[in-house]
């Protein structure tokens, strides 16, 4: 669901900010759109992300949020799992998004990590450590800019976060996330 971003933020969020800005998320994470994603995702239906990056720009403050973005990049693979699933989710949704601010490039990779699936969001900080880095080349490109990062679904929010750490030490001044499902708030682990 989106966050209204004019709403209170929590105790843990006031304490420890998290390096997203905002985070927009067009839909739960939740049935029909759990299926409908894992066809997308893996069973070689990227035909879907035309009418689900769609979806996504209906989410308010979407359209907004992507027009004051000078950099829309889309939450990396591993080269590994890009080349079993044979493409990027991700990036797919980010070029549908907008195109002439998409770039697949900026961020990077580092590792292939074990599924996040089944491990509790302190796992998954864990594992995704060092997972992400800013290509070296270009990173004064992102230095005072802002971006927008795109992934298909937002369970902990540890992948984005990792990404967005990342994109903070190269000297990004804002940072959007950009879901297409989101799952419900639960207390952390």
């Amino acid at each position: 669901m989106p966050l209204n971003p004019t709403q209170q933020r929590c105790p843990d969020c006031l304490t420890h900010p998290p390096p997203l800005d905002l985070c927009l998320a067009a839909v739960p994470y939740a049935w029909p759109w759990v299926d409908l994603i894992a066809r997308f995702k893996f069973h070689e239906q990227a035909a879907w992300s035309s009418t689900l990056a769609t979806l996504m720009l209906s989410t308010p403050w979407a359209e907004d949020t992507l027009e004051k973005a000078d950099f829309v990049l889309p939450i990396p693979l591993s080269p590994q799992r890009l080349a079993h699933r044979g493409y990027n989710q991700s990036w797919l949704l980010a070029q549908e998004l907008c195109l002439h601010k998409a770039n697949a490039q900026l961020l990077l990779r580092t590792r292939d990590t074990p599924s996040q699936r089944d491990l509790p969001r302190s796992e998954r900080l864990a594992n995704l450590n060092g997972a992400f880095a800013v290509e070296p080349l270009s990173a004064a490109k992102l230095r005072g800019k802002r971006v927008v990062l795109v992934d298909d679904v937002m369970t902990s929010g540890a992948s984005l976060h990792c990404a967005a750490k990342v994109l903070r030490q190269a000297g990004v001044v804002h940072i959007s996330a950009l879901v297409l499902a989101r799952t419900e708030t639960r207390p952390l682990n």
